[in-house]
């Protein structure tokens, strides 16, 4: 994307906020909420080919599953934003060597699953309709899938969930607003009419929505590895998981970025679900 484009966007939605606060509001909320990426290119068909593919249902929204068959525990592997489950590969091939049970599954608007928009709470509502079906025990969650497993299991307390592990994942809400906000360059009155709309449609103002507080009451054993030189998600997210999460162990890691692709981290999360 062009550097300037995010800010002529924004002017632009600005300019509405004088007109309709609450139009300019539903723009910029529908632009924070439609991915530009994450569609399965034709490599990552092929390779998502050697799961049993399967689609569940929420409110009508098709949800798409994959599932490499194993005899141990069942891990249900939850990817973030402008992604699929193929982004899972290499830790999905060291899992399936262990004979783990991998489900994966594509986010609304994301990969094969259906949807033209994207929230972290609706993405919540279709784990909780996997995990049930599977009978999950442990959850992997990257970036905004860990935020959506986190406020998924804040809100359902599945028993089954035994281990939860998240990777670089969002402390809160308002912090990815804001960052939202800074990037578009939004007015004073655009802000204010986001809070309003979140308020309206989800019964909350956006600060309510902390994964960090809300894991004060997941009782599954934790796993949270961030990275210092994260530049998507701020490494203070994972210190506030951290100092909230009271049954889990922090790992740091330095060089693997937003992504934590790394055999390294790989090794943290068997350690853990060996423990």
């Amino acid at each position: 994307m062009n550097n300037n484009l995010p800010k002529i966007i924004g002017g632009s939605i600005n300019f509405t906020s004088y007109i309709s606060p609450r139009f300019a509001a539903k723009l910029a909320i529908d632009l924070f909420s439609m991915p530009k990426k994450g569609n399965i290119q034709p490599k990552e068909s092929e390779y998502l080919k050697s799961a049993t593919q399967d689609h569940v249902y929420f409110e009508g929204l098709s949800i798409k599953t994959y599932n490499w068959k194993g005899d141990k525990e069942t891990i249900l592997l939850v990817h973030g934003w402008e992604s699929n489950s193929f982004r899972w590969m290499d830790l999905i091939e060291t899992l399936r060597s262990l004979n783990y049970n991998i489900i994966a599954l594509d986010a609304p608007a994301h990969g094969a699953s259906g949807g033209k928009l994207f929230n972290a709470l609706l993405y919540s509502e279709c784990i909780n309709v996997v995990a049930q079906k599977f009978n999950v025990h442990t959850i992997i969650g990257h970036s905004v899938g860990g935020m959506a497993s986190v406020f998924f299991q804040h809100k359902y307390q599945l028993k089954s969930i035994e281990k939860f592990i998240l990777l670089g994942t969002p402390a809160d809400f308002i912090g990815v607003f804001n960052r939202y906000e800074n990037m578009m360059g939004y007015n004073t009155r655009v802000s204010k009419a986001l809070e309003s709309h979140v308020l309206k449609h989800y019964k909350h103002l956006p600060e309510y929505f902390s994964p960090a507080v809300f894991s004060k009451e997941i009782k599954a054993k934790g796993l949270i590895i961030h990275d210092k030189k994260d530049r998507i998600i701020p490494y203070n997210d994972g210190l506030k998981f951290k100092q909230n999460y009271a049954n889990s162990e922090f790992i740091t890691t330095k060089g693997f970025g937003h992504s934590l692709k790394s055999e390294k981290v790989y090794q943290h999360i068997l350690d853990f679900l060996n423990d």
